[in-house]
């Protein structure tokens, strides 16, 4: 090691080692830079085509408010390191000696030694925690001296007494202080010292708070004779005009100040905590990295063993006058997770018992990785779905995890819990049964403004929007033990955003997309739908809406939904590659007829089905399923879309429905809201008359309810309606109450005698006269039957899933048209040749390669 190496050399670590390393040597604000960065840069960045103002003028101004102190006693220079050697070089007429505490800045001593000052060095005593001795000092100070003080003091972090050094500098006016307060802003009590007197001066670095060592920007504050001879020796120019409206930007920026603060100090305990175990003493800091001391051994064998791993800290073996300091070495104090990878790496070096070794001796937290999307229905639903199917195939234990889902599509598991259909599927990829930890939080929305909120499987209320971005605080926590408790017991966990991570809106409060894959540790791959058109400018202009920090997770893009020549998408990929330094990881291609559920009802709200099936000749029939406003749980008919002789159609207005052979209500997260919609625009009417021509009429859940004479909510759960009146197709009432009945069924239909299942969910109670539909394994009953006239339906959901029932349900229709009945199964409801169809294609078209890296697998 060099007299005066530096910490944060992350470039020659890299050229060493070939690959990523977390650097504990550089001491940054682990909060990382304020989330403002990047839309300031890309504003002021025509800036550059100009010369900055020499003075910085509005910068000075800015400082002067911040400080309290005289604009023209703020001197701005590239960075705390530049204005120190212009210091060193102005008070060369005024000051003969450097009286230096050490340990301290390497580049003290230095720049001191260029300027032609001798140099008396005063030993920091350990048993005092390294805090200077006043007394001492008092004694040592003459006339045409410069004491020099970390404030706090680094590599230490031991914060000087304030007051002692403004009562030393007052007695001794003939003498020159000096503080280097580069870390000053970590401190609860933040208040310079610089300029306060004619005989203080101070050196203040932004890059370490505001975390952009790189933008290269600090200031001193300095009596006004000495700043007027800084000014005169500084180039002019050195700050560069982006620089500049960082600082003044970051100046004002008093709530990201003092979230750093609190954040640092919180990460900075517990990390003094973890360490505690391990041989080595830590000494009390109070700024964002700690000072610690080796037991046994030296600080070269630990280093090189963390370099080794990739982590790098900061060796002290280069300190004057600090005992033992071939075993003393600093680490900055970063975030929890890079924290408590230091703590491993300790632990694994020092061979410990204690508690993080015990945790390391279960299993180990799945690795993860995650699809977010460009926007809603980009696909990473089902390319999630593909990716769990690939890892299996390949022998690894995958599971399948949506923090918080958005649908009306929800299922019940064996144990009883709601969970979204989209999460069920991609379970069934992964070969599991479908568990609610794969989705903790799920929405049903039930208004413009409002949703059911589910959490782990059972409800917890209604709640408006606005409410629920309250609720997400303590939300979140139980989000995290709920994917701890899931990773646990998998090797990969596949995590699926929802929305975009370019929703700026919702970014504060968001626990599905960017802040749980921080939390997992899953680098992101952003999907867009390239059939939307404006694919690459997504890819772009989200990454230009995201935080640093965010930015750090994309690890590349995925375009999805292709038809053509993939080959001819090079030249977009170049650029897109070029302008977010991420890669475009593969192009998937339009799969036409994959026979995976829809995911929720914005695919069907659009007319997907409609557009997912070519109409169908020769001896068919038509089912016809009407589009209500808060339709749910859809996928009930998705079976028939594989169906050779049916027709499937949506409708949307009652013009639409034609002759159909059947017709399906679907279920519905607002019962008397859709009834009433029914009822105003003119279906109903038209439903009954369909009926009276023969028509099938099916009610599935909400559907179900209503056809019966009434629908009651005493409760008002859904409504302000409290009871709408049914079609009266069917002599039953329906009762809303508050307990949700959230149960797996198997069984089989009374009238055909075929096998049935599927699950209920619905807060609805129904009673009638006729007799029961379905009997049940556990001899209940469930649905109704109208003698003679085709209208039946019940609550069990999925009930089209039986590929004997639904035979039997299309060969009915047939006869009742006239056609022969196919008396076979034509399409078995079968998924896995759609899971495994997707699967290959995926592992085709992307970069499988780079997605095991990007796995650790």
């Amino acid at each position: 090691m060099r007299d005066f190496e530096h910490g944060g050399n992350i470039h020659r670590a890299k050229r060493v080692n070939g690959a990523e390393v977390i650097d504990f040597s550089a001491n940054i604000n682990p909060l990382g830079s304020p989330e403002w960065l990047r839309p300031l840069m890309s504003r002021e960045l025509e800036g550059v085509f100009h010369y900055p103002d020499p003075e910085y003028t509005e910068l000075c101004t800015a400082l002067s408010t911040y400080t309290g102190v005289s604009r023209e006693c703020a001197v701005v220079g590239n960075g705390t390191s530049e204005l120190l050697h212009f210091f060193m070089q102005s008070i060369r007429g005024r000051c003969r000696r450097l009286v230096l505490p050490v340990p301290s800045y390497v580049d003290y001593y230095r720049t001191a030694e260029q300027a032609g000052l001798d140099i008396h060095l005063v030993g920091l005593a350990e048993e005092k925690n390294f805090m200077p001795d006043f007394s001492v000092l008092e004694e040592l100070l003459q006339p045409g001296d410069l004491l020099l003080l970390g404030t706090p003091n680094n590599p230490t972090g031991c914060m000087p007494d304030l007051g002692a050094v403004r009562e030393l500098a007052a007695r001794h006016p003939e003498s020159l202080f000096l503080l280097d307060e580069a870390f000053l802003d970590f401190q609860e009590e933040h208040h310079t010292l610089g300029a306060s007197a004619e005989n203080i001066c101070s050196l203040n670095s932004m890059t370490k708070f505001y975390g952009v060592p790189g933008l290269r920007i600090g200031y001193g504050l300095f009596p006004q004779d000495i700043a007027e001879e800084i000014r005169r020796n500084v180039p002019p120019w050195s700050v560069n005009s982006l620089a500049v409206a960082f600082a003044i930007h970051a100046l004002g920026d008093g709530e990201y100040q003092q979230r750093s603060r609190t954040v640092c100090r919180e990460l900075r305990e517990a990390l003094c905590a973890e360490l505690s175990p391990l041989p080595l003493k830590v000494f009390p800091s109070t700024a964002n990295y700690l000072f610690c001391r080796l037991e046994h051994g030296t600080v070269a064998e630990l280093a090189d063993f963390c370099a080794e791993k990739g982590l790098l800290i900061r060796r002290c073996d280069n300190y004057r006058l600090l005992d033992h300091a071939e075993s003393c070495f600093r680490i900055a104090v970063r975030t929890a997770r890079e924290n408590a990878r230091l703590v491993e790496l300790f632990h694994s070096y020092f061979g410990s018992k204690g508690k993080s070794a015990s945790k390391s001796q279960g299993r180990k937290r799945a690795t993860s990785i995650m699809f977010q999307g460009t926007c809603s229905d980009a696909g990473k639903s089902i390319l999630t779905a593909g990716l769990c199917r690939i890892l299996f195939n390949d022998g690894i234990s995958v599971a399948p995890f949506k923090a918080q889902n958005m649908s009306l599509n929800s299922f019940v598991t064996l144990q009883g819990d709601e969970m979204g259909r989209a999460q069920v599927v991609q379970a069934q990829a992964a070969r599991l049964d479908p568990d609610c930890r794969m989705n903790p939080v799920l929405l049903k929305p039930n208004s413009d403004t409002g949703s059911q909120v589910i959490v782990a499987g059972k409800p917890v209320g209604n709640m408006a929007v606005k409410e629920y971005s309250r609720y997400k605080a303590q939300l979140w926590p139980r989000v995290q033990s709920i994917y701890d408790s899931l990773a646990g017991e998998h090797d990969v966990i596949v995590l699926e955003g929802a929305g975009s991570p370019g929703e700026i809106n919702l970014k504060h409060d968001d626990i599905v997309n960017m802040r749980m894959a921080q939390y997992a540790a899953a680098p992101v791959l952003l999907v867009g739908d390239i059939d939307r058109g404006g694919v690459y400018a997504s890819f772009i202009g989200i990454m230009e809406t995201l935080a640093e920090w965010e930015r750090r997770l994309m690890a590349g893009f995925v375009v999805n939904k292709f038809r053509g020549d993939a080959s001819l998408l090079g030249s977009a990929h170049d650029y897109v590659a070029e302008y977010t330094g991420r890669p475009v990881l593969g192009v998937v291609p339009w799969l036409n007829h994959l026979g995976l559920p829809e995911e929720d009802s914005v695919s069907f709200k659009k007319g997907s089905f409609n557009e997912m099936q070519e109409e169908k000749s020769g001896d068919t029939v038509e089912i016809a399923v009407i589009n209500l406003p808060h339709i749910s749980n859809f996928t009930d008919v998705e079976p028939f879309l594989e169906e050779p002789d049916v027709n499937l159609r949506i409708v949307d207005t009652p013009d639409e429905l034609g002759s159909p052979d059947a017709v399906i209500l679907a279920g519905t997260k607002n019962v008397l809201h859709d009834l009433h919609y029914l009822q105003e625009s003119g279906f109903a009417g038209a439903v009954n008359r369909l009926r009276e021509g023969g028509c099938e009429i099916i009610g599935i859940c909400g559907g179900y309810q209503f056809l019966g004479r009434a629908i009651c909510d005493p409760l008002k759960l859904e409504s302000t309606l409290g009871e709408v009146k049914g079609f009266a197709f069917l002599d039953m009432v329906t009762v809303i109450e508050k307990e949700k009945n959230l149960k797996r069924k198997s069984g089989r239909h009374l009238p055909s005698g075929k096998p049935v299942f599927g699950y209920e969910i619905h807060h609805g109670v129904s009673s009638g006269t006729s007799a029961s539909l379905l009997e049940f394994e556990d001899g209940s009953h469930c649905g109704q039957a109208a003698p003679g006239n085709g209208v039946w339906g019940s609550y069990l959901h999925g009930i089209f899933d039986s590929d004997e029932f639904r035979r039997w349900f299309i060969d009915h229709l047939r006869e009742k048209k006239g056609l022969e009945p196919a008396g076979r199964i034509l399409a078995p409801w079968n998924l896995e040749a759609a899971f495994d169809r997707l699967a290959t294609s995926m592992r085709e078209n992307l970069d499988m390669n780079a997605i095991y890296r990007l796995l650790e697998l």
